[in-house]
């Protein structure tokens, strides 16, 4: 319809359906304009505010509830909380979506029938039913983080970061310490961190816990949440601002998880930042570029700088924790592909692989002959990243990854590549390919994403070539 001011308004799209803008077209002096615009939003009631709450201190936590002997519920507040949201967001859920979901979980289903050893078929099947679960948790948070509004989002992850900063200097500095410590040991049956010698030949202290089971899971959760601080903040002045938490977390619970946050900046200036009226501005994608390098060489830089003695224990095959996260993984998912390129070991398939993956260990020179014979073969593997690999195999893999793609592309993400980089970054400092964390990420990079896109910006536009309405989708 065209009003007598000029204006013309496309028909909204249904939200999942399509990317969450439409455009408009201003007329004024001969001149058109194109405006990014999305549908004004009330933000969040305070129960969805707090779901999200329980979600985070979820992935903090990483509490586990046992249905079984074999059958955890990872994550349970996450899971729960996440199954919540989906149910209170159901609405959202368009017919295209619903259909996208179920061909992810059915293609999930076929690699892990058509993975060898068919002796493994019932823990695969566990497997699967744990990546179900999560992956409907993670859809549950994205829609309701996408239908905040940007300050409301921005606000709660902040807090949440500062929450855990302000922990961890009470921890080493005021007294909170015999407190965090006793209360882990009833949250926790196993997998708590006790190593406190190898933090001090580290880092001189020992690192904080702040409640969690190992310092890890506090460097790992300060970075997502910061980070989607980051991108969801509308804020003109927030660049400095995350430079100086990143700062503040080397401080406070010093580890080499903390320098991922200067690489994931990476994405966010190259995917987002690039971008003018929906589109990659190519101009503005290669000085972004360089910017983002830079970046990239400050992490190095500060790496070799502020954890030396790391570095040294690293490069000389002296730190397990380094070698099952990152090196380990990486030279197992290159030999697993190489060995069933098409299937993989199949979901959870660490045991079918033990043998070989051990063998493999032991002959990298990065690998030292004294450190004790990892068990269960869960450890062997703590890096989602890979394990995407190792469990699908190339074929699968990049079957799996094309299809969540367009799945991302349907609930109007956009900019896929922004979400798998920074899921593949994070994918260095966590595991449990199968868990909640593995994909919050992955969706919690797609929701803030869509909000970093709420902006609306303008860009003049000639009237001659405002003839149809400008649509603004990624190229």
């Amino acid at each position: 319809m065209l009003m007598g001011s000029g204006l013309r308004r496309p028909m909204m799209r249904p939200i999942g359906s399509a990317p969450d803008v439409a455009t408009v077209w201003i007329g004024d002096g001969g001149v058109a304009r194109a405006r990014t615009w999305a549908p004004a939003t009330a933000g969040l009631g305070w129960f969805d505010l707090l779901l999200i709450c329980i979600f985070l201190v979820g992935l903090y936590t990483n509490y586990t509830i046992m249905l079984s002997d074999k059958v955890p519920l990872p994550s349970a507040p996450a899971g729960i909380a996440g199954l919540i949201l989906l149910w209170r967001r159901r609405n959202d859920i368009t017919s295209r979506a619903l259909v996208g979901f179920c061909a992810i979980i059915v293609l999930y289903l076929l690699s892990v029938i058509s993975a060898p050893g068919i002796s493994w078929l019932p823990r695969r099947t566990n497997g699967l039913i744990q990546l179900t679960y999560s992956l409907v948790a993670g859809y549950g948070l994205f829609l309701t983080v996408r239908a905040a509004d940007r300050r409301q989002i921005a606000t709660l992850f902040l807090s949440f970061s500062l929450v855990i900063v302000v922990g961890c200097l009470l921890e080493a500095y005021g007294g909170l310490r015999p407190i965090s410590d006793a209360v882990r040991n009833v949250l926790y049956r196993k997998g708590v961190y006790e190593n406190d010698l190898r933090d001090l030949l580290f880092y001189n202290r020992v690192r904080p816990k702040f409640f969690a089971s190992e310092p890890a899971s506090v460097t790992f959760c300060y970075t997502l949440f910061t980070f989607t601080w980051f991108v969801a903040s509308p804020w003109r002045w927030k660049l400095p601002l995350y430079l100086a938490l990143v700062a503040v977390g080397l401080f406070a619970m010093p580890g080499p998880t903390l320098l991922l946050m200067l690489f994931l900046l990476l994405p966010y200036l190259l995917f987002l930042d690039s971008r003018r009226n929906g589109r990659i501005d190519a101009t503005r994608f290669l000085v972004v570029a360089l910017v983002a390098a830079l970046f990239g060489l400050a992490a190095i830089f500060l790496g070799k700088t502020l954890f030396a003695e790391r570095l040294e224990s690293i490069t000389s095959g002296n730190d397990p924790s380094f070698f099952y996260r990152v090196q380990g993984p990486a030279l197992a998912g290159l030999d697993i592909m190489g060995r069933y390129p098409i299937t993989g070991a199949g979901l959870t398939g660490e045991p079918v692989i033990e043998r070989e993956i051990t063998n493999l260990y032991l002959r990298s020179r990065f690998y030292s002959a004294g450190w004790q014979i990892v068990s269960p073969a869960t450890e062997l593997l703590i890096n989602y990243f890979w394990l995407h690999w190792i469990y699908l195999g190339f074929v699968w893999g990049v079957v799996m990854i094309g299809v969540i793609t367009a799945w991302l592309r349907v609930l109007g993400v956009p900019s896929a590549a922004f979400c798998w980089v920074t899921w593949a970054i994070l994918g260095q400092a966590s595991g449990a390919y199968v868990g909640p964390t593995c994909w919050a990420v992955l969706f919690l990079a797609a929701a803030a994403s869509l909000l970093y896109q709420r902006t609306g910006t303008a860009s003049p536009v000639p009237l001659a070539t405002a003839r149809r309405p400008l649509h603004l989708r990624e190229v």
